[in-house]
């Protein structure tokens, strides 16, 4: 890989540190500061000449004064110093909590003497042994506490080191901790439930042999059909620039598409914005569970390092990603972006029954994919690029359910039982996403298209006739809209100046297939947290300042006083405009003893396709399949493993040839903060 810099590169380690170094010599953040993350200004950075100082903003605390603020400035250039120009004052409870803060919290809950006697009443008495995760207390602070920085914690047990702890709760008990003085406050003891008797440990060998699985080895003899440069991917007409943040984790940059001569703009932006996670359970350690892991924890620090286990198979490319820990210390992940291509079946496909012949295209698609581990829960984030203009983005969530203890005989009401005395809470997941078009140039429109029969009977004789109604969302006070797929209904984004040779303006399509609605009673904490899960799609008009679907700082907040809903209210135009769209997957969780205790991948996902935006099929230039032996192969014939040349790499050889990176294997992991 080439080193050539972009504007809106991911910020390095070095760029990380200059802008540390200046705000740690200002005497106002103590002796003993806490950071939460730093981030690129884009939009300053966008007007910028590659190589120099870039605009950042880093939120750090003083936790000894009770105080918070939002530093901006420049890192370090070539040659000049990193500048601090403004502080600005963050009401102290409200920055997230960093998995460095997690820990430290975590540790000193163990060492509590009021943890250390509740736990003496379940048998507990080797706290090592014991895990606690600070969770999001946002709507349920105690009066008493309300000037406080707080979180409330679940308590796991492991028996031994190596133990999978989420797979034993400490049912019954639920202690109050601050955070700025790392202590338990108080300590809420439900009663004493039996401690789970089954293991839930999912290694290797653990429930009996492994089956036998026939190799299968994705080979690329002449290498990846992409190519890298710096942080710029350019595959089959596509180019994009692979960004990365702390709040949101994987950023994809200026996604354009090369139609014969012409690089055309399809998005400026697109990334995982937000992830909402309500339990629906009145259990007194399960009430309080709802997440905002973005908004509240951060998915740049939380980016599994995919050393830590091959998930591509083929010619991968990895790209390190670096973020600020909660100590104010650059860290790095080693491989935490994957690059690599897939087969994906048929493209398209004709027999022609009168001659004989047959045209036939398979598909290639290539994927960007990075994972997060929360705790318990890990997901994955797929974003694909089609041979057919298409851009799809497939989450795929595994991991460990969150669970909660019961009693010995009884049936619990809002979830399943998966072991002995462990219970699964329904729940579910929500994953708001950021897309700033740029359908053929920046200023685009938005317009809703519904199937309806035609009503006009002179026009419909026979009954079957069908019209697509168009309804533009000309202003925000029309742009938070629902899906419904009875009416096949989409949403078409428009560019404001160009046509397709039918008249039409050009366009890209977009579905979304997941769209659970909130089980939550109008007016709980849980429907008032997130009011943007109402809706399937929200509409606004660019603002810089306005960057994150639940508002800057939603941890710890008056609920909804920020985000998408707070500012539609302004009712800015949405014709031909810098739009910004914000579609909410949901997805609702009602689990399975098969889940249990480790969770096969569930596939939720949204799709953009090009709608206008071609004349015809742009993918009629992909080459047929090279023929081979296999294309022919008789159902019922042995295959011969020695006949055939093993000389090319598997993908596990693939794997540590092409990874790129030499790194020892570090531990990266988030103790607490779900």
């Amino acid at each position: 890989m080439s080193t050539t810099a972009h504007v809106l590169d991911p910020l390095t380690s070095a760029e990380i540190a200059s802008f540390v170094a200046a705000v740690r010599a200002s005497e106002r953040i103590g002796a003993r500061p806490r950071f939460w993350g730093i981030s690129l200004d884009e939009e300053k950075a966008r007007s910028l000449v590659p190589g120099g100082a870039r605009p950042v903003r880093l939120v750090v605390m003083d936790p000894d004064a009770h105080a918070a603020w939002e530093v901006r400035g420049w890192t370090a250039g070539p040659e000049s110093d990193a500048i601090v120009e403004v502080w600005s004052d963050v009401d102290h409870r409200r920055p997230g909590v960093s998995s460095d803060e997690a820990r430290l919290i975590a540790r000193a809950a163990r060492e509590s003497p009021l943890l250390v006697e509740a736990l003496a009443k379940r048998g507990i008495t080797d706290t090592s042994l014991v895990w606690v995760d600070p969770e999001s207390i946002t709507g349920f602070v105690p009066d008493d506490l309300a000037d406080r920085r707080l979180s409330w914690g679940t308590v796991w047990y492991r028996e031994f080191p190596e133990d999978n702890g989420y797979a034993r709760p400490v049912a019954g008990l639920v202690p109050i901790l601050d955070l700025d003085t790392l202590e338990v406050i108080r300590i809420e003891d439900h009663g004493v439930i039996p401690m789970a008797t089954e293991t839930g440990t999912y290694t290797s060998g653990t429930w009996g042999p492994d089956r036998e699985v026939s190799a299968l080895d994705v080979v690329q003899p002449d290498g990846p059909g992409f190519v890298i440069e710096g942080r710029r991917i350019t595959w089959q007409n596509w180019s994009f620039v692979v960004g990365f943040s702390h709040r949101e984790g994987l950023v994809l940059h200026e996604l354009t598409y090369k139609d014969g001569d012409t690089v055309r703009p399809i998005l400026q932006r697109a990334a995982v914005n937000e992830m909402y996670v309500p339990y629906l359970d009145s259990d007194p350690t399960a009430y309080r569970k709802n997440f905002f892991d973005w908004g509240e924890y951060g998915a740049g620090p939380l980016t599994a390092s995919l050393e830590l286990g091959c998930d591509c198979l083929g010619e991968i490319r990895y790209f390190d990603v670096e973020y600020l820990d909660g100590h104010g210390e650059p860290q790095t992940i080693a491989n935490g972006i994957c690059i690599h291509e897939e087969d994906d079946s048929i493209l398209w496909k004709h027999v022609n029954t009168r001659t004989g012949s047959a045209e036939v295209r398979r598909s290639r698609k290539l994927v960007i994919s990075s994972f997060a581990t929360v705790a318990n829960y890990d997901y994955g984030f797929y974003w694909t690029l089609s041979q057919d203009g298409s851009i799809e983005l497939e989450v795929k969530l595994t991991g460990l359910m969150s669970v909660s203890g019961i009693a010995d005989g009884e049936k619990p009401r809002y979830g399943r039982l998966v072991a002995p005395n462990v219970q699964a809470p329904t729940h579910q997941h929500y994953f708001a996403v950021r897309l700033d078009t740029a359908i053929d140039g920046p200023l685009n429109r938005l317009v809703e298209v519904h199937a309806e029969p035609e009503p006009d009977e002179a026009l419909n004789p026979w009954g079957n006739a069908c019209i697509a109604v168009e309804t533009p969302i000309s202003t925000e006070s029309l742009g938070a809209r629902k899906a419904d797929p009875s009416t096949a209904k989409h949403w078409r984004v428009e560019s404001e100046s160009a046509v397709n040779r039918y008249g039409d303006s050009t366009a890209y399509r977009l579905a979304i297939d997941n769209t659970a609605g909130l089980f939550a009673r109008p007016g709980s904490v849980v429907e008032r947290k997130a009011p943007f899960v109402a809706q399937h799609l929200w509409a606004s008009a660019f603002d810089p300042e306005q960057r994150f679907i639940a508002g800057e700082y939603p941890n710890q907040g008056e609920l909804g006083d920020d985000g998408v809903h707070v500012w539609q209210r302004e009712n800015r135009s949405l014709e031909n405009e810098r739009l910004v769209l914000w579609p909410v997957l949901g997805v609702h969780h009602f689990p399975r003893p098969e889940q249990w205790p480790i969770m096969p991948v569930d596939r939720i996902r949204l799709r953009l396709e090009p709608d206008g935006f071609f004349d015809r099929n742009p993918s009629l230039d992909v080459p047929p399949s090279a023929t081979s032996d296999h294309c022919a192969m008789p159902a019922d014939a042995g295959h011969d493993h020695s006949a055939h040349d093993h000389s090319a790499h598997s993908a596990h050889d693939a794997h540590d040839a092409h990874a790129g990176h030499g790194h020892a294997e570090q531990q990266h992991g988030h103790e607490g903060g779900r």
